[in-house]
């Protein structure tokens, strides 16, 4: 129960890093690792570059909250229930002590002489 309430509370992001329409790296509770083509450098010549020209990669966060109201438990009991919770309580609780002195029901009688090892005659081997 305590792990419900653990992970039902619990906030979380998730990252995505896109190159392009194709998923590259997907993180929880960090930042997700950029692909190679962010680390690559424009060219120096003017011909190849253009300011119209986007990147083709894009970072996805999305972040997802977690309960903050847990309802707490009524501790407070009416005559009634109070009646019932002792009766059940002192009529049940006699059935988890143990006995004064520990019976042993084959204590007065000796194990059988065995002859033969019948489970090797009769190849039956207990796996």
């Amino acid at each position: 129960m305590s792990f419900v309430v653990l992970f039902s509370t619990m906030s979380f992001s998730i990252s995505e890093h896109f190159c392009g329409d194709q998923l590259v790296d997907t993180s929880y509770f960090f930042v997700a690792d950029a692909c190679d083509m962010m680390d690559m450098q424009m060219p120096v010549s003017s011909d190849e570059c253009s300011i119209e020209q986007e990147d083709c990669c894009s970072d996805s966060n999305e972040f997802i909250q977690g309960s903050s109201e847990v309802q707490h438990i009524v501790t407070s009991l009416n005559m009634e229930q109070q009646v019932f919770l002792a009766s059940f309580v002192y009529s049940y609780i006699n059935l988890f002590e143990g006995l004064e002195k520990n019976v042993i029901p084959f204590k007065n009688y000796t194990p059988p002489i065995i002859v033969k090892d019948i489970q090797v005659l009769d190849n039956v081997f207990l796996i």
